[in-house]
């Protein structure tokens, strides 16, 4: 019986790609080659696809050097990759993607619409799922349905900081500082601010401005930081159990998270068994309204004093890096990264 093919594709060109080529090396690895057969796409900050014809050469960077070059075809008669490998063109047929690619044009239903286009399986969350998910605002609105608890918030339009002033009272007449401001769309924390004041504000407000034209402001919810991971598989959505996040800043920003050792994750910590089991619930329903598949982070706050769950956000395709939550907490569970990464993609290969 010959192999599946699976497309491993990383990089991309959102602020996340370095964290997307160390996620997408995990995938690699721990991709059972007993049972697959593999073709590994990376894709520039400049957006051009590069055929990658070994793991090694993500680590030493040297793929982007090379004059190789592998596109998914959406044509879906074809159901492959266009490689060009220096003159010489042809087509290889592929089973399965496995996008690994975090934040815009990845995790954003950008190339989940070609794939779907194409009529290829792929891991994860489809068009809507992934677009709603990595939108804050969009998933803001769809959580509100549910009467989950979140954060009080406001919307910001980009043209509004032409008249910073007015921008500011519209956040000021809902929210107390401190605040928080966001990119709606950005992931890893890129953009992500926090103001004390008025002062603060115009300058967190022209910062997320960089990375999106639609940015959100937030109440400042203290309390500890709470994730959990949502495994779709065999038709059933599942429920790790919670981890939690002790941020060495005063907030878990790009830097806390990916360049400060003292940041450290807690699988299992000390919170009771109600708490955990409404987290899980949450995430389980947040996942399932956004019309969630295959994976998902859902992250939370536990309210200092009050003890209140409050939802936060969700990742659609979270990190697979050596210090990523989502496949820590199902390893937590008995389930390894080998076998993890076999049932996303069989789950991709039933759910088309």
């Amino acid at each position: 019986m010959s192999k599946k093919v699976v497309c491993v594709i990383f990089g991309g060109e959102s602020s996340e790609h370095e964290i997307s080529c160390i996620s997408g090396t995990t995938v690699i690895n721990n991709i059972d080659r007993n049972l697959y057969d593999i073709i590994i796409i990376g894709i520039t900050k400049e957006g051009k696809w590069i055929l990658v014809d070994n793991v090694s050469e993500i680590a030493d960077k040297t793929w982007k050097e090379k004059n190789k070059t592998a596109v998914i075809l959406p044509d879906k008669y074809s159901h492959g990759v266009l490689i060009n490998d220096e003159g010489k063109i042809y087509i290889e047929h592929v089973d399965v993607v496995f996008p690994v690619l975090h934040g815009l044009y990845g995790e954003d239903g950008t190339i989940q619409g070609i794939l779907e286009m194409a009529g290829i399986p792929y891991v994860g969350c489809g068009v809507l799922a992934s677009s709603a998910g990595m939108d804050k605002l969009s998933t803001k609105k769809i959580v509100e349905s549910l009467g989950i608890r979140q954060a009080e918030y406001v919307p910001v339009m980009k043209e509004e900081l032409s008249d910073i002033d007015k921008a500011v009272e519209k956040v000021e007449n809902k929210l107390t500082y401190p605040v928080f401001v966001k990119p709606s769309n950005a992931g890893s924390s890129r953009g992500v601010s926090k103001a004390s004041d008025r002062d603060g504000l115009c300058v967190a407000l022209n910062e997320a401005a960089l990375y999106d034209s639609r940015i959100l402001v937030e109440e400042t919810i203290c309390g500890r930081e709470i994730e959990c991971a949502i495994l779709q598989y065999d038709g059933e959505v599942k429920a790790s159990g919670v981890g939690e996040i002790l941020a060495a800043a005063e907030f878990y920003d790009y830097d806390a998270k990916y360049n400060n050792s003292e940041s450290r994750t807690v699988i299992d910590p000390d919170l009771d068994r109600g708490t955990v089991e409404e987290i899980r619930e949450d995430a389980v329903n947040i996942f399932t309204a956004i019309d969630g598949a295959g994976l998902s982070r859902v992250d939370f706050f536990v309210e200092n004093g009050s003890g209140e769950v409050v939802f936060n956000e969700i990742n659609t395709m979270p990190g697979f890096t050596e210090i990523s939550m989502y496949p820590m907490l199902w390893e937590a569970k008995g389930i390894n990264k080998m076998q993890l990464i076999t049932r996303l993609i069989n789950s991709a290969k039933c759910r088309m």
